[in-house]
């Protein structure tokens, strides 16, 4: 089976606020407000989207799933280098999509 390994570096030209707002909607985040006293989670589009993170700045999806993420990286002018690769079975097993 083929995935896409996509490898992106967002900060380059974005300020802090637009870096924070990346991360939120990219990775999702855990928010608290009034000192720690009400707590929610932001969703993030990773947490939709079965993937491998390889590190950072570098992970794996199904070839369905690239071009989602391709357009969201490139959203905010994210440098971005993307690969064919032969997933391993490790791989595979991360990148099915649960029913």
């Amino acid at each position: 089976m083929m995935g896409k390994l996509i490898a992106f570096r967002v900060y380059r030209n974005n300020d802090q606020k637009t870096t924070n707002r990346f991360c939120q909607r990219f990775y999702g985040q855990d928010v608290t407000s009034h000192g720690g006293k009400y707590r929610s989670h932001k969703q993030g589009l990773l947490e939709e989207i079965p993937h491998v993170k390889l590190i950072r700045g570098v992970i794996i999806v199904a070839e369905e799933d690239a071009k989602r993420v391709i357009d969201f990286l490139k959203e905010y002018n994210a440098e971005i280098h993307v690969r064919e690769v032969v997933l391993t079975p490790s791989d595979e097993q991360a990148l099915k999509k649960k029913n």
